[in-house]
């Protein structure tokens, strides 16, 4: 069968010219591979090209997860009220973007939508309150009440956005923590792996993109600044305003401390991964021991009147029976 198969080789080829054309274009697939083994790629020009697209996706505040889509015409009424009214003051810019950021919100947008909420907030709530109290008084309450609830509702209305944004930046925070351990596990990894800090930041922005995109969005924009800000320490600095948390600040310290006196990267976050993973451990069994104390309550209340209910009851009712035969 062997024989027959060569001899209807295509095209009419000898077995020896068959088997010389295999050697050749094998040797030719060797010499291939051996080369592109060792041509020299340069990523450099790639890696300029994706961190260019990221500061400009950044800048345009396309990454920003917390933006709102509004309308064009509300936006820019919203605007001009507030700079009709000069609410965008240097100090009020700088407090404001400081109490934004941790919540996510670092748009000029979101920042003229807090100023305007702050100051219309407490006028709607006022003259609404106003109304229904003195206007409609469908429960007939006295002049000094109604004041007194119109002025709770002026302050509950200029509350209203800084308890909001708080809920917001707690919620966000709380992300950040619980996810920070792996994090640091993967700056470990990047790091003994022999990559840079900006580098390792990125990378490890894009394996986390989908556990937690809160710390993907702060890793990246941090190596982003690494690479166009002129001081690398405002760029971790930065970091620590945006994120006001005590290991977020530890991790701040020990790369401020590496890139000023280079001490070894890897082995200091792989001190700081352990340190944190031990204070989770230790809050999650600070939080197991003070189960007891709070279960106590809900048992009282909820599990031992039904249990004296069940052992009692029937006691009593035979008690409650002899007597009355009686």
């Amino acid at each position: 069968m062997f024989e027959s198969t060569l001899e209807n080789l295509p095209f009419g080829l000898e077995p020896v010219d068959f088997a010389a054309l295999l050697a050749a274009l094998g040797a030719v697939s060797v010499f291939l591979l051996i080369w592109y083994g060792l041509i020299e790629r340069d990523p450099l020009p790639a890696r300029l090209k994706a961190l260019d697209e990221r500061r400009m996706a950044l800048r345009s505040g396309l990454t920003d997860t917390r933006r709102r889509k509004s309308l064009v015409d509300k936006g820019d009424i919203m605007r001009r009220v507030v700079d009709r009214l000069k609410l965008m003051s240097t100090n009020t810019v700088k407090s404001t973007r400081a109490k934004l950021a941790p919540a996510g919100f670092r748009s000029r947008d979101a920042m003229v939508t807090y100023l305007f909420a702050k100051f219309c907030l407490p006028l709607v709530f006022g003259v609404g309150s106003v109304t229904w109290l003195y206007l409609v008084n469908p429960w007939d309450f006295q002049t000094t009440t109604s004041m007194g609830l119109s002025m709770l509702m002026v302050g509950l209305g200029y509350l209203a956005p800084d308890i909001y944004v708080k809920n917001a930046a707690d919620k966000r925070l709380h992300i950040i923590r619980r996810n920070l351990p792996d994090g640091f596990d993967l700056l470990v990894i990047c790091a003994e792996a022999g990559l840079s800090l900006d580098a390792a930041l990125d990378r490890v922005s894009k394996e986390m993109a989908q556990a937690c995109p809160e710390l993907t969005e702060e890793l990246g924009l941090t190596a982003v600044e690494l690479g166009f800000l002129p001081d690398r320490m405002m760029a971790l600095e930065a970091l620590a305003e945006r994120v006001p948390l005590p290991t977020v600040r530890a991790l701040i310290n020990t790369l401020q401390q590496t890139e000023r006196y280079g001490t070894p990267l890897a082995q200091s976050l792989r001190v700081l991964s352990a340190e944190m993973r031990h204070e989770r451990m230790m809050k999650a069994e600070e939080k197991a021991a003070r189960l007891p104390a709070v279960l106590t309550v809900p048992m009282v209340i909820f599990i031992l009147p039904p249990l004296f209910i069940v052992l009692i009851g029937p006691a009593i009712l035979r008690t409650l029976d002899a007597i009355g035969g009686m």
